[in-house]
């Protein structure tokens, strides 16, 4: 009898245990590389709207909530949007001379940047240029009077940030009127937008620019109206009546690519952060919690929180039911902890997160941030949904760039990350 009691004892332990310090798959990290991996490959374009990228990003994302066996909430795994966005499908060159330069790499097109193909005349403005008040006036007067001219470069050089933004402001007005080229040395970071401009707008790195050179350009822009994209949406039903939800999210569109050889593959940003949806699926099929879970990745994050805008003005429930909703992004390092924005917003959850952290020896540090627009949390904040974006911090700086891949990531707080979130479902009360 009182081995009997021994033995529920310790099967009581063990569930207790389980519960507050979950026990991971053993393939939970070859899992979550397995599908980064797979989104980060040339198959998809960098998820974004040529090649179809985004669409068949979303199809995988179907197939493998089907394979999780998830449930739809709606008639569909799939909610459809529209917006309209800029694109650069074909071709995307830059010759310097007889050199062609390296797109994403030596050039950069900026995202509003409409189609160029010619050989550029441009009037130079240098450092020396941007100091004198009336330097604009009189690049302008003197372009008016050589009507040849059919470009601006503004060589960018070693001069302030502050100063680069405000060109950068400028430059788009002026890309109504000429090609508009900007040359520094800062760091090349791509987006979305959508709006085009009349004209080409590029930038060229300083280090491989050479003002004795002739600058040709082929680069073709496509404005897209009404673009379709699709949040990928799957539950877990709770097994009783159980009314409340847990929201996981993250966005797994990105860039896209400029011309049809360079893309943007989005590793860190954000086929980490996707990949981890299916991670805490995997969990919580075999940990059931009371409560609904539902599992939200999200299109059209990169063109300006669309997708998950357009999901809070689209519901398929009652937002109200959402208990906590956690989005995830930038997931694959963590060697110095994570960021939780939203932290000084739900303290309590912040401080409960704090001592599981605390307790199991999980990350090295959970960094408390106030309220931000940086995700797709935000607009379920903005209808009183309580909600984390949690990121990491390490290792890996690469964002919006060609070197953002699925090899650059170390993964190294990657479980550790699962455990913190399964931890702390399973603390909410």
């Amino acid at each position: 009898m009182k081995v009997g009691i021994v033995v529920i004892l310790c099967a009581f332990f063990q569930i207790a245990l389980g519960q507050s310090n979950p026990t991971i798959q053993s393939d939970a990290l070859t899992e979550g590389r397995r599908i980064t991996q797979e989104l980060c490959s040339e198959a998809y374009f960098g998820r974004g709207y040529i090649k179809s990228g985004d669409s068949l990003a979303a199809q995988f994302l179907v197939r493998e909530f089907q394979q999780r066996g998830l449930k739809k909430i709606s008639d569909s795994y799939l909610q459809p949007f529209t917006f309209d966005v800029n694109t650069f499908p074909g071709k995307m060159e830059v010759k310097l001379g007889d050199k062609f330069l390296k797109p994403g790499t030596d050039f950069l097109v900026d995202p509003t940047s409409g189609n160029s193909s010619s050989v550029l005349k441009y009037k130079y403005l240098s450092r020396k240029d941007f100091a004198n008040p009336n330097f604009w006036s009189a690049a302008m007067a003197e372009m008016k009077e050589d009507p040849t001219f059919n470009a601006i470069l503004f060589d960018c050089s070693n001069i302030a940030k502050d100063t680069l933004n405000e060109i950068k402001i400028l430059s788009r007005q002026l890309a109504e009127i000429f090609d508009v080229v900007i040359v520094n040395e800062e760091k090349f970071t791509f987006s979305v937008e959508n709006e085009q401009h009349k004209h080409g707008f590029f930038y060229i790195q300083s280090a491989v620019f050479d003002r004795n050179s002739i600058i040709q350009t082929n680069i073709e822009s496509k404005f897209k109206k009404n673009h379709v994209a699709n949040n990928v949406i799957a539950k877990i039903p709770a097994k009783g009546l159980f009314k409340k939800t847990i929201v996981f999210s993250a966005h797994y569109d990105h860039l896209g690519g400029m011309g049809n050889s360079t893309y943007f593959p989005g590793g860190n940003d954000n086929a980490s952060g996707t990949s981890m949806l299916f991670v805490l699926a995997d969990y919580f099929k075999q940990n059931p919690v009371d409560y609904n879970l539902v599992f939200i990745a999200f299109a059209g994050e990169e063109a300006g929180l669309i997708g998950s805008n357009y999901y809070v003005n689209h519901p398929l429930f009652k937002l109200k039911k959402i208990k906590f909703l956690l989005n995830l992004d930038i997931m694959g390092s963590g060697e110095d902890g994570v960021t939780v924005v939203n932290g000084t917003v739900f303290k309590d959850q912040f401080d409960q997160l704090q001592k599981i952290n605390q307790e199991q020896q999980l990350l090295k540090e959970i960094k408390i941030r106030g309220k931000a627009a940086n995700s797709d949390h935000y607009w379920f904040s903005e209808k009183n949904v309580p909600a984390f974006f949690i990121y990491t911090m390490g290792e890996n700086k690469h964002y919006h760039d060609v070197v953002d891949t699925y090899e650059a990531l170390s993964f190294n707080e990657y479980v550790d990350i699962v455990k913190l979130i399964a931890s702390f479902v399973n603390s909410l009360d």
